[in-house]
């Protein structure tokens, strides 16, 4: 799978559609992030089967929900995990 950049993708739209036509996917990344995947257009090979309950949904009462963590700033934590993602770039 190819990846190319939204400049680049927009720039040679038609040479990188004729890939697409001849069975080529391309991920589409803006700043090295990925955002789309381009593949070629065609039905469905298979239709959506949806399966029947494997269980009735009073067994959903018997799960345990470990509780709330009490004392965690959520926006501190997410805040800091955005910092090191930009520090590894």
């Amino acid at each position: 799978m190819t990846h190319i950049k939204i400049a680049e993708f927009k720039s040679r739209l038609s040479h990188y559609l004729d890939r697409i036509r001849h069975g080529e996917q391309l991920v589409v990344t803006d700043r090295k992030t990925p955002i789309a995947r381009v593949i070629p257009y065609g039905e469905p090979e298979e239709k959506l089967v949806i399966a029947p309950a494997s269980g009735q949904p009073s067994a959903l009462k018997k799960i345990r929900i470990p509780p709330a963590l009490s004392g965690t700033d959520s926006l501190k934590s997410l805040k800091e995990d955005r910092r090191d993602d930009l520090e590894t770039e």
